[in-house]
């Protein structure tokens, strides 16, 4: 059996309908430091803050990394040199600014990308996979088919992730934290003459703000403890993976399959910890099991035994004249004259696309 065919018994049709990740992780401080959330802003009857689900002082959830997140954090190690090969290196130059693919907060349905030479190709792609021909998004952004695209803007295809992961603390406790800054006693910029006497509680403000008064911060978020553990959840789902097709050609079919898998299963087992954001520094509890199981439709839950290595190696086995033939490293430029005529509605996808992006975009589920 070639290392290409490893793992053809999660193609099948009667493999797992997933393979799923439970860790247990805790502040680099301790399983009882303090770390700090994500911040959202406020909507709706979310007054902004820390996502905490349930009794904010009891049994509850906090968001600590979200679905969007960990994508954002584990896609670019695809252009790390130690994966070089597996995937194309495709840029948009902006200006003085080199923007690669991996990097694009919306990957192939990015604005950067779409008004760039990629645009008609891009268009056609996504216009394909809605005909069940995969292969011409694979060649140039095979990452969107791994974490998910919405062409909100043009087409409208919306491709599932493959590859989820999110970080939760339970029952958590939050926690304030209130600040002095003050300014150098040396100096009293209004005593001493050196600034006018402010006038209002706006240009007080303002010289608070701008370093010439003192500056108070009274309570405001000072991260949490999480009394019930940090868990890092993450499926790879292999039933949403066996619906992607090259048209009926079985052979390039599989081929497709096995790249996808491979470009799966090295991000899936990849560890997107350490820094999240300032005082939110994970690391592996050591003292809680990590599960790593097939689940199969049935409910039957089978230990996996995979490694970030293995996936490595099956993936390179994926690529080649006798696998899957990835597209070509480019550089493309952005295109002002197409940005402007996207902004009018006037792109590949029309105008019409364009309003009903808007209208439902508010209720899709974030990518």
């Amino acid at each position: 059996m070639s290392d290409a065919t490893k793992y053809d018994k999660w193609l099948a049709e009667s493999g797992p309908a997933a393979l799923v990740i439970r860790e247990w992780l805790m502040p680099v401080e301790g399983s009882d430091g303090v770390l700090f959330p994500a911040t959202y802003a406020a909507g709706g009857d979310f007054l902004g803050g820390y996502n905490i689900d349930g009794d904010p002082n009891g049994k509850n959830i906090c968001l600590i990394d979200s679905v969007g997140a960990q994508a954002n954090r584990i896609e670019p190690i695809f252009s790390k040199p130690e994966y070089a090969g597996l995937v194309p290196k495709v840029v948009i130059k902006a200006g003085e600014k080199e923007v690669n693919l991996l990097e694009a907060g919306h990957r192939a349905g990015d604005a950067i990308v779409r008004c760039s030479g990629l645009q008609k190709e891009l268009h056609d792609a996504f216009n394909e996979v809605m005909r069940g021909n995969a292969e011409p998004l694979a060649k140039i952004a095979p990452t969107s088919l791994v974490f998910g695209v919405w062409d909100s803007r043009d087409t409208q295809v919306k491709l599932p992730r493959l590859v989820a992961s999110t970080i939760r603390a339970l029952d958590v406790r939050p926690l304030t934290r209130s600040a002095n800054y003050l300014v150098q006693q040396q100096v009293d910029y209004v005593k001493d003459g050196l600034l006018p006497e402010p006038a209002s509680k706006t240009e007080k403000d303002e010289y608070s703000v701008r370093g010439f008064q003192n500056a108070l911060a009274t309570k405001t978020h000072g991260g949490v403890i999480a009394t019930g553990g940090i868990r890092r959840d993450a499926t790879l789902s292999l039933a949403a993976l066996r619906l992607l097709t090259v048209g009926k050609d079985e052979k390039k079919t599989l081929a497709l399959k096995r790249y996808i898998l491979g470009l799966a299963l090295t991000a899936f087992t990849a560890t997107p910890l350490g820094y999240l954001r300032q005082g939110c520094l994970l690391v592996i509890n050591p003292d809680k099991s990590r599960e790593f199981v097939e689940v199969y439709a049935d409910g039957k839950r089978v230990a996996c035994a995979l490694t970030h290595d293995d996936a490595k190696a099956f993936a390179t086995a994926t690529v080649g004249p006798k696998a899957f033939e990835i597209g070509k490293d480019r550089t493309e430029n952005f295109d002002k004259k197409l940005a402007e005529a996207d902004v009018k509605g006037e792109g590949e996808g029309g105008g019409k696309k364009k309003k009903a992006a808007k209208k439902t975009e508010s209720t899709a589920g974030g990518l």
